[in-house]
């Protein structure tokens, strides 16, 4: 009934839809860093293999775009910049959950090692404890 106050999305200009998926494919690369600084609203991706280097700067909707050639930095919608950092903003996530998980998988191989050497030692300390109960019963 009231579709007319539906919002549409978005559609992204020709250079927009071009940022976008320059920045979506670095982001897919895993040699692209991810830097960010949160207060003062910059965001950094790099990729020294490429020569290429993306700056967002939030607070102004500004995107700079620097490879060995060309560096362009322009003012896009408020939108656009959003849904760009969203996406950077997921990404890093994601790296830093596998960094965690990797993290976490090594604390947990290290410790199940370190119990089942207790294990063993402890073992090894009653065996040896046995045989001198043993020697000195047979010594009596």
């Amino acid at each position: 009934m009231f579709n007319f106050f539906r919002r549409r999305p978005k559609e992204y200009t020709k250079i927009e839809n071009h940022i976008f998926g320059i920045i979506t494919e670095l982001l897919k690369i895993s040699a692209t860093d991810i830097n960010c600084d949160e207060l003062g609203g910059k965001y950094y991706l790099s990729n020294e293999e490429q020569h290429f280097r993306v700056t967002i700067f939030s607070n102004d909707s500004v995107i700079r775009m620097t490879n060995t050639r060309d560096s362009v930095a322009e003012k896009y919608d408020k939108v656009f910049v959003e849904n760009v950092l969203r996406a950077v903003k997921e990404e890093k996530h994601r790296r830093m959950e596998l960094v965690c998980d990797s993290i976490t998988n090594s604390i947990e191989k290290m410790a199940e090692r370190l119990h089942h050497t207790l294990i063993e030692s402890n073992e090894e300390e009653e065996e040896a404890k046995e045989g001198e109960d043993d020697t000195f019963l047979k010594s009596v």
